[in-house]
């Protein structure tokens, strides 16, 4: 069956146009699998090699990941997700872990951000610094001076052995004697005790370093020390002591893997439904030569036959060439991400066999099946009979796409009505649903949506002129080949739709809350953090009225059926404080009751946790600590401002900042030039607003990216199926030609056909984004969706001009 026969070789070499369309649409199809394999298996794959840890076989460190289990026996099902934040282990397992036979020494390591302060002021820019029993694994070697001891510092930036030296610490400035010097600018060194003293974590380390006596593998060493440390620490060697060193490597993992899996699973269904319609087109287009092939005594097995060796002829070769641009585009993606700081540095893009295998067989499948539906009638119809159905379209509906059609269709329906009624993540992840049933609907409907659309259309069209009237009349009849070219349409508009106007209107939103929500005079901001005094300097500075603290992070809870990361903000001084610079549009309780154990939510997680004004919050803080704070007030403008409010003492020992926060907020006069010491920038509430839209860059690049690439392969398909269906029609305008019917008057005729597909694709299209976008907006943001009308206008103006391309030139083609 898969051996090349000399009627598909034949079809192949003179009738290669009937062929293009199938090899684009396949070709894009590998393209955009392969992408998302690519992408899928580098966050399965991805590693870091070791750097500061590269000369210690074994790492012991805390579980970075939260774990939430459901069900129970064979329904139990566990969720990971990545911790905020470092967890920290207990330093004094690092006795323990020295025990292990074949240990030479173990090592509490810490890592912490400290400033240099010279002449009173406080440098900006942190510096790391680290316990002196480091250098047994980095190698760090002085140059002058001696090891630290309590109370001394060593120092790799310009300082002299006997030096004084204040350094601001996550414990607040403290004055130590320079001991000794090092060839390792930006860094300090401290006594080991002290060094634990001074993280802001006594007595917890980030990882504790296990060197091995001479002779003793690193895969021994670790089976030595899991078993002496049991459940208290997670043991690494490898790549994996990479990890523990690069905090974000877990979160690109999980992007990479979401990007790949959830966004590659949607496009890699629109790309082979797409490729399925363009060759079940193809096939339908020749079913004249099937019918006559049938007439002189071919076999069903025959027809069949030639279809799958034409399929074979073309898949493997369109699937192949597909994954060269497949894996530029990943390429280019992954560069991306990498350049926006997602995916650490280190990290490298894996691309083997597997996803372009994967791409293959895709476009393979696809085109087998596609081609196997089509050919059941055709092979399967008397030669008579297929003489008949070849000259004229089959109107009758199918019995097996119409139910199915209907069922999607009502299914789309309940399940929009479910998204309206539900709230927040609930709200989107059933209105994700939606599109796709619909989406589905429209392809299985199609024949018939295409009808209803000629017949709705073709009322006013029939008062416009011969053109249009013939245009209407076209459609009409000829519905099976106006839906294949309105599908893609509808794909196009749909998709790119929903993924840029939900941004739009979640920004618009944010925007809207931020604006109002933030009532301080001044804002002072430092991305990599304050100096631990900046607090006490700002109340003391004229003009300062009220000053607090903000840091932001994130907690992690169980909301929506699974464990998500919720955006916080942890406070200094008291909740009446802070209603002073932030007006959170408090909706029930008070933020005067802020205090110690409690917690502010905003009002749609309250309602996705059903949480009220009392009631315990459990929640995971930043390095996965359990933590169940009450309930003291719900508010409104969590999507602008924060989700969770806390005080500062309940989360800064949870954070790496500690008691470093990032934003000041001011109320009084005090004028920028004065607060300028204070942080890296000062600027007032409508610029902080402003400055804020930068942190959102990357969610609307990775939205706008994603409609780019499913809107731009279905616009692809769009045309690429106009453009098959005007060549097929040579003979059919030829006719027109030479029954006296101008040129212009049959160009007029495929402008109106091509006003008409592109109409009923943006209408269809734009309704089935709205079904699903309402109740998403609502749910998430509280508010309809916001449609730019430039944005829209843009996306009908391309989605026209590219309907208008794609048979007015192929049309005048064959009008030659």
């Amino acid at each position: 069956m898969t051996r090349p026969n000399g009627l598909a070789r034949a079809a192949l070499r003179f009738k290669p146009s009937a062929f293009t369309g199938t090899f684009i649409a396949l070709f894009m199809a590998a393209m955009i699998v392969s992408a998302c394999g690519i992408l899928l298996e580098t966050g399965v794959r991805a590693s870091v090699p070791a750097e500061r840890y590269a000369a210690a076989p074994v790492i012991a460190a805390a579980d970075q990941q939260a774990h939430y289990t459901t069900g129970s026996g064979e329904d139990r099902d566990t969720e990971s997700v990545a911790l905020p934040d470092k967890a920290r282990l207990d330093a004094a397992l690092a006795a323990r872990a020295a025990t292990a036979p074949g240990a030479a020494a173990a090592i509490a390591d810490v890592s912490f951000p400290v400033r240099d302060v010279r002449d009173g002021r406080t440098e900006n820019t942190p510096a790391t610094a680290h316990g002196w029993g480091s250098t047994a694994f980095t190698g760090t070697k002085l140059t002058a001076g001696t090891p630290p001891r309590t109370g001394e510092v060593v120092t790799g930036d310009r300082a002299a052995v006997g030096d004084r030296l204040t350094v601001d610490t996550p414990s607040g400035k403290r004055q130590f004697t320079v001991s000794g010097t090092t060839h390792a600018p930006g860094t300090m060194w401290f006594a080991d005790t002290q060094a634990l003293a001074l993280s802001g974590h006594p007595g917890k380390a980030d990882a504790i370093a296990v060197l091995a006596k001479p002779g003793v593998s690193a895969s021994t060493l670790a089976d030595q020390v899991e078993e002496r440390l049991g459940d208290a620490a997670e043991v690494h060697t490898g790549d994996g002591r990479g990890a523990v060193e690069t905090p974000g490597l877990a979160f690109a993992k999980e992007m990479l893997t979401g990007l790949g899996g959830s966004f590659g699973g949607v496009a890699t269904m629109v790309a082979v439904f797409t490729a399925a319609g363009t060759v079940t087109l193809s096939v339908g287009q020749r079913r004249r030569e099937y019918a006559l092939l049938r007439a002189i005594g071919a076999t069903p097995r025959q027809i069949r036959r030639t279809i799958a060796t034409e399929t074979l002829m073309v898949a493997p070769l369109a699937g192949a060439l597909g994954c060269l641009p497949g894996i530029a585009l990943a390429n280019w993606w992954f560069g991306q991400l990498r350049d926006k700081g997602a995916i650490p540095e280190a990290v490298d893009l894996s691309v083997s066999w597997i996803p372009l295998v994967a791409a293959v067989g895709a476009a393979v499948l696809t085109s087998l099946f596609a081609g196997y539906m089509a050919a059941r009638r055709p092979s399967r119809t008397k030669p008579g009979e297929a003489l008949r159905d070849a000259s004229v379209e089959r109107l009758r509906v199918g019995w097996i796409r119409t139910p199915l059609g209907l069922a999607a269709l009502g299914g789309g329906i309940a399940l929009s009505g479910v998204a309206a009624s539900e709230k927040g993540e609930d709200a989107a992840n059933a209105a994700l649903g939606v599109v796709m049933l619909f989406m589905l609907a429209v392809a299985l409907l199609g024949p018939l949506i295409a009808r209803a659309c000629a017949g709705l259309f073709g009322l006013p069209l029939r008062a416009a002129g011969a053109p249009a009237s013939l245009a209407a009349a076209n459609s009409r009849t000829n519905a099976r080949r106006l839906a294949s070219a309105i599908t893609p349409i509808v794909l196009a508009m749909a998709f790119s739709s929903v993924l840029v106007f939900l941004h739009t209107s979640e920004d618009r939103v944010m925007e809207k809350q931020q604006r109002a929500g933030l009532v301080a005079d001044r804002v002072v901001t430092g991305p990599s953090g304050l100096t631990s005094d900046a607090l006490t300097r700002a109340k003391a500075t004229p003009g300062v009225e009220v000053a607090v603290a903000l840091t932001r992070t994130s907690v992690l809870a169980h909301a929506g059926g699974s464990l998500q990361s919720l955006s916080t903000q942890g406070f200094t001084g008291t909740g009446a404080d802070l209603a002073r610079v932030m007006d959170l549009g408090v909706r029930k309780g008070s933020l005067d009751a802020l205090k110690p154990g409690t917690v502010a939510l905003d009002k749609t997680l309250a309602n996705d946790t059903n949480k009220h004004v009392g009631d315990r919050f459990p929640i995971l803080l930043p390095d996965g600590t359990k933590a169940s704070p009450r309930v003291v007030a719900t508010y409104d403008r969590g999507l602008g401002l924060s989700q969770v409010t806390l005080p500062q003492g309940d989360l800064a020992p949870h954070t790496t900042a500690v008691d470093q926060p990032t934003e000041l907020l001011l109320k009084g006069k005090a004028s920028p030039t004065v607060l300028a010491p204070l942080g890296d920038t000062v600027t007032d509430a409508a610029g902080y607003a402003t400055a804020k839209s930068v942190d959102r860059d990357l969610n609307a690049w990775a939205n706008t990216t994603m409609a780019a690439v499913l809107g731009g392969f279905a616009a692809v398909a769009a045309a690429n199926t106009l453009v098959m269906t005007v060549l097929d029609r040579r003979r059919e305008l030829g006719t027109l030609r030479l029954i006296g019917t101008t040129r212009r008057q049959v160009m007029g005729m495929v402008h109106w056909e091509a006003l008409l597909v592109t109409s009923a694709g943006l209408i269809l299209g734009t309704a089935i984004a709205l079904a699903t976008l309402i109740p998403m907006t609502n749910g998430l943001t509280g508010e309809n969706p916001y449609i730019p009308p430039y944005l829209y206008a843009s996306f009908a103006a391309g989605i026209l001009g590219l309907g208008f391309a794609s048979t007015t030139l192929p049309a005048r083609a064959a009008l030659r």
